[in-house]
């Protein structure tokens, strides 16, 4: 339990000591740091349930309060609000139990088993701007999730079935009509064909341009599409080598971006298991239009609730079929509590329809907790998602390499060696690229500019590692190795101290509405303060012994509690730049 979950616990006692009945306290940060550090503001309640004034129970409060070192300058202001600062001698116990562990400074919330689906690439696409917050967002809750004692499994979803593969092996067979996969009585031999990335990339917005201005084609595309699906021989060995070639592309982007994952499985994963998925939902389907569909509307919805398509009136599976499947399929796999889907905020819609035709139909337990955690657009410095200058959705390498012209500029010029600029260079810009995706609310849309996220001032990725890797600096230089606080001497150090207290309640908050803002946040304004006490203090000639471990002990708990946290947020802190 974290130091001020702790305190919070206590507090709680010695209200329950003094005859009051709480289970919980409304503990804050004071905005008026004059009075004190933290307001409770539990004394009118009280006053309400006991039929009692409210200065008069946050008397008896301060009376038992200020029998604990920890507390000092207790107050009473208003009507009942009570004030109180932590001890330095509080503070100095605090700072040196996280000086053996700064996890210490999370609470755990408990061994849930959540199952995290936040890819959804598309095979034989390149990725792009889009697929940017998806991949960001969930990777740093998952790795939130698991700091927290989660038991966590993530999925990238690819999605590997649909009208691309179709368009892809329709510009393939037009391209090479030679080749076996085409042919009648192909049965499944190897066949001497390579194709690239490059030319993938290629070969799909060629394919979908052509579909669209010509209805022939696209009903050619359709008809693959239905073959692939039905187990069509030489499409499918076609579609495995594409799926092979854009996985292995895909996963380097997500590598570049610290993003990884346990599953990597796609909609055609989900196939052997539509059958099972189908019988357990036929009591519910119903015909509409030729269509089989689930109603999922609820007597307490304010808005209209469609029924979920299931099965097309052609018959074909759809992407709710391979959505409910899939959800059979890691039901069958994994004893989960939670699945979190992360996606664009605007399919809200469609998985609140996936999640209750789930539950109605028995698919899972009633008890599992399904979220759809959508997000806003990331776009580009004219408020526009960004473009490429043909006016193409920008693919995700290009938008590293824009922000890496950036960062190479800003390298410290004594670090030659080529490859390690490069690398620290791509280091620094993920980070900017990141930092800058978790700054706003998860649901909000948000402009970035690649030079304003590079700089190295101001609330940026680039300023959070400079920052950190000065602080280890700092500290290799040091002649002392083990040292602890001893004292606390001024303003700054203790802000410190107060800022590190309260990140279990930032910690909390974000693990509780699903967005990474304010982590962001406070490691800025950790970060912040430490530079304004770093400015204020000559930490490596301090002649008084005892300030300077204390300064030096500071310093390495700042630096441990931001790598903590920047990793959370899968970002990375190189050795120098």
């Amino acid at each position: 339990m974290s130091y001020l979950k702790t305190i919070e616990q206590d507090i709680i006692k010695a209200i329950n000591n003094i005859g009051y009945e709480v289970d919980k306290i409304d503990l804050t940060v004071s905005n008026r740091p004059d009075l004190g550090d933290y307001q409770i503001n539990d004394a009118m309640k009280l006053a309400k349930a006991y039929h009692k004034n409210p200065r008069e129970i946050a008397e008896s409060i301060k009376t038992e309060l200020e029998k604990d070192y920890r507390f000092e300058n207790i107050n009473i202001a208003g009507p009942g609000f009570i004030n109180l600062s932590i001890s330095n001698k509080a503070l100095i116990e605090f700072l040196n139990e996280l000086n053996e562990d700064v996890k210490k400074n999370l609470d755990s919330k408990g061994k849930k088993k959540v199952l995290i689906d936040y890819g959804g690439a598309n095979i034989a696409k390149t990725l792009h701007v889009g697929h940017l917050r998806s991949a960001n967002i969930g990777e740093a809750l998952k790795r939130l999730a698991k700091a927290l004692d989660n038991e966590v499994i993530a999925d990238v979803h690819f999605g590997d079935i649909g009208r691309q593969s179709g368009m892809v092996i329709s510009e393939i067979k037009r391209l090479h009509p030679e080749l076996p996969y085409f042919q009648e009585g192909y049965n499944g031999e190897e066949v001497d064909f390579t194709i690239t990335a490059e030319e993938l990339g290629e070969i799909y917005p060629r394919a979908s341009t052509a579909a669209k201005e010509n209805e022939e084609r696209m009903e050619e595309v359709r008809q693959i599409t239905a073959e692939l699906e039905e187990g069509h021989k030489g499409y499918m060995a076609l579609w495995t080598k594409v799926k092979n070639v854009s996985m292995e592309d895909i996963k380097q982007i997500y590598i570049k971006l610290n993003t990884d994952f346990d599953l990597w499985e796609g909609e055609l994963d989900c196939y052997p298991h539509i059958p099972a998925t189908m019988e357990l939902l036929k009591d519910y389907l119903y015909e509409s239009e030729g269509a089989l569909v689930i109603d999922v509307a609820e007597e307490t919805d304010n808005s209209p609730m469609p029924p979920l398509v299931v099965i097309k009136s052609n018959g074909a599976t759809l992407y709710a079929t391979r959505e409910l499947a899939t959800i059979y399929s890691r039901i069958k796999r994994f004893e989960l509590d939670e699945m979190w889907y992360v996606t664009d905020f605007r399919q809200g819609l469609y998985f609140e329809q996936v999640f209750r035709a789930s539950k109605k139909s028995g698919l899972v337990k009633p008890e599992l907790e399904f979220k759809h955690l959508g997000f806003g657009t990331m776009n580009g410095p004219d408020g526009k998602p960004f473009k490429t200058r043909d006016g193409g959705v920008m693919d995700l390498k290009s938008l590293i390499d824009l922000i890496l012209v950036e960062t190479t500029a800003r390298l410290n010029p004594n670090i030659t060696d080529e490859k390690e600029r490069k690398e620290i260079a791509e280091t620094i810009a993920i980070a900017a690229l990141k930092y800058a995706d978790f700054l706003p609310f998860r649901t909000t849309d948000y402009i970035f500019e690649p030079s304003k996220f590079s700089d190295l001032e101001g609330k940026t990725g680039p300023y959070l590692l400079y920052s950190t890797i000065r602080m280890k600096s700092l500290l290799n230089k040091a002649e002392t190795k083990e040292f602890d606080v001893k004292v606390l001497e001024n303003k700054t150090d203790r802000e410190i101290a107060i800022t590190l207290l309260n990140l279990p309640e930032v910690i909390d908050k974000a693990y509780e509405v699903k967005s990474l803002n304010d982590i962001a946040d406070f490691l800025y304004k950790l970060t912040s303060v430490y530079n304004k006490f770093y400015a204020e203090n000559r930490i490596l000639t301090e002649e008084d012994q005892d300030k300077k471990e204390s300064w030096l002990t500071l310093t390495k708990i700042v630096k441990q509690t931001n790598e903590m946290l920047l990793d959370i947020l899968g970002i990375e802190v190189p050795e120098r730049m």
